[in-house]
């Protein structure tokens, strides 16, 4: 066996299509696993909608807001909020910026 080095699968920074203020990048995509960067400006928002597959957020830097099914709460670095599959969810800044890892696997 040998050891396998390859390029993350968007390792640049790009804007999240239908979203405010969010850029992120794409560091693993798999079947069965996504992981992506996502960095918020200030006042940046991603629209609610549902994910087919659970979610996890982390807050690595700054702080903002989550929304999953209604009901709304802070989030910090340190901190994550999971997603479940099929349930409208948000994800925001208000006067901070924020950088977050967010973990998304297919539900079996």
């Amino acid at each position: 066996m040998s050891v396998q080095v390859r390029l993350f699968p968007r390792a640049e920074w790009s804007p999240v299509p239908s979203a405010k203020g969010v850029e992120s990048r794409a560091l693993l995509h798999e079947e069965s696993l996504f992981v992506a960067q996502l960095r918020f400006s200030e006042h940046a928002t991603i629209p609610e909608h549902p994910s087919p597959n659970t979610i996890v957020a982390l807050c690595l830097e700054g702080e903002g807001f989550t929304s999953v099914g209604g009901e709304t709460a802070p989030i910090r670095a340190g901190e994550q909020a999971r997603w479940p599959p099929d349930v409208p969810h948000r994800l925001w800044t208000e006067g901070s910026t924020m950088l977050t890892l967010m973990i998304e696997r297919p539900t079996e």
